[in-house]
Order: C-alpha cells, then structure tokens, then sequence
C-alpha cells in the first residue's frame, strides 16, 4: 500500500488533467489506473469504514494538499487546484507537506516554536472521520431486512413507485423493484434493486451476478453498497453489450439519505451541522 504522501503528486496531477476541478470519483477514477493498483489492492478495506484503503489514503492526500494550499473543495464535493497548486511539481509538493505537517502539528501542541522534525505526528489521522462514518457504522447495525426497507423507503422518496422489497422470499438474489416514471410520465420501466451491507469494497463479480438475476425481467438495475465499488466493478457495471448497472457507493448512499431527511438532520449555523438520528433507524 502507498503511504499519503506518495499519492500527493498523483492526486495533484490527476486534477490538472481534469481540467483543474473534479469530484472525488473523478480523481480517484484518473489515480487508481495511473498507478497500476491490482484489484487485490482496491479490495482492502479500511478498518470498518465505508471505503477501501486506498479510497481512505487518497483521502489523507486530498486533506494535506488542501491544508498546505494547493487545492480547495466547495460544498458540493469538487475539489480544484489552486494557483500554488499549479506552480507544485512531484518534489516541491513533498517539502511543502513536510512544512506543513510541522506547523500543524505545533499549532496542536500548542507551540509554535521549538518544534523538532522528529515530532511530526499524522496530521490526517482523524481529519476524514464526519457524519458519513457514524450513518455508515450505524447502517451497518441495522438487520438485513431493515436495510432493504431502507433501500425502499429511500426509492420511494426519490420518486419510484409501486417499490416493493422481495429479498426476503429468495427472489433470485434480488431484494427489491421499484417503477421509474421519466418526465412528464410518457414511459415508465421496472428497476431492480439489490443491497450490499458490506464493509469490504464490492468487485466486478456481484455485479455480473447481479446482472444475472436480472437477465429476462428487467434491464434496468440499482446496486447499493454500505462500502465503495473498486474500478473493475465501475467498468462492469458499464461493460458494452450488457444491461448498464447503476452503483450507489457508501459515500452517495448517505449524501441520500442526508438529501431526503432519512435518518440525517441538517442544522444551519456557521457552518452545516448533520447529525445522525439513530432512532430513526430502530423503526424501520
């Protein structure tokens, strides 16, 4: 596994080729492949979390660039260079971290001054831990059936109709299927849906199963993880000649339920203030 700082520059250099912006999917979509990381690699979880290590340190990377200056990201979750950012190359990026990781972990201790190299502590260690991990870790509490009532309720409010959870009879590996009307409610088409609670990031091969519980009732199909997808499952889901699958990961799953007040309250004050409901959770 790379340590943080060996992703800096990749995390850096995948923004300028997407044009100086990109959301997280977008970066890690130009990092994994750039780097050759194996299948193997992307499948290693992070402790319990909703992402894969490699996920999770090239978050550590985004945090330091950002805390030394060199990219920002809006509320929306697009991350930019900044203009120090652009001027950085794979050496000078490293000895601003190191610059930065010193003055960091002073202003922690208390002191500015006095501070020897040697004491520089992980800066990103708790930097990443939000309101996503404790909905993930409480989501993961929740019995299997309970989260496929979720996964209902959740369709439900995004505007599907007729959702109905049949998971619980065996249904082919199948835990749901929901009817999606498109505007002005000309057509309107079956979606299947199937839910992983998993703390492992899903691969290529439940989404080919997947797909193949769906074969001959459907074209359409919905897969939500607790975790993340590694890039074999992102190129599968997309695989020419085959029905497209689409993947909700832990990080969207719970921008969901944040955006349809499901289990997460949103209070404004300086700043946005999200706070997991856990009651919410007991009744479904």
């Amino acid at each position: 596994m790379p340590i943080y700082h060996e992703l800096l520059w990749p995390v850096l250099d995948a923004l300028k080729k997407l044009g100086g912006s990109g959301t997280i999917q977008e970066i890690n979509e130009q990092v994994i492949p750039a780097e050759g990381f194996s299948e193997e690699q992307q499948a290693v979880p992070h402790g319990s979390g909703r992402g894969s290590e490699i996920e999770y340190r090239l978050a550590w990377a985004r945090t330091n660039l950002k805390g030394l200056g060199a990219t920002d990201n809006s509320s929306r979750g697009v991350w930019s260079v900044t203009e120090y950012g652009r001027s950085l190359t794979p050496e000078s990026v490293l000895v601003a971290d190191k610059e930065w990781r010193v003055v960091l972990a002073a202003r922690r201790k208390g002191n500015v001054t006095g501070l020897d190299s040697e004491e520089v502590v992980d800066a990103t260690q708790d930097l990443e831990t939000t309101w996503k991990d404790d909905l993930i870790a409480r989501l993961m509490l929740l019995t299997s059936d309970a989260f496929e009532r979720l996964a209902q309720r959740l369709l439900r409010e995004a505007g599907f109709t007729n959702v109905t959870v049949t998971g619980r009879s065996g249904d082919r590996g199948l835990d749901g299927v929901g009817v999606y009307r498109l505007s002005q409610g000309l057509v309107s088409f079956p979606v299947f849906f199937q839910c992983k609670r998993y703390t492992d990031p899903v691969g290529p091969g439940p989404v080919r199963d997947f797909r193949g519980a769906m074969s001959g009732r459907g074209e359409k199909g919905l897969l939500l993880t607790t975790s993340s997808f590694t890039r074999e499952a992102l190129i599968e889901a997309t695989r020419d000649g085959a029905p497209p699958v689409e993947l909700i990961d832990g990080d969207r799953l719970c921008d969901l339920l944040k955006e349809f007040n499901l289990g997460v309250e949103t209070r404004q004050r300086i700043e946005e203030d999200v706070e997991v409901v856990s009651t919410f959770f007991d009744e479904i």
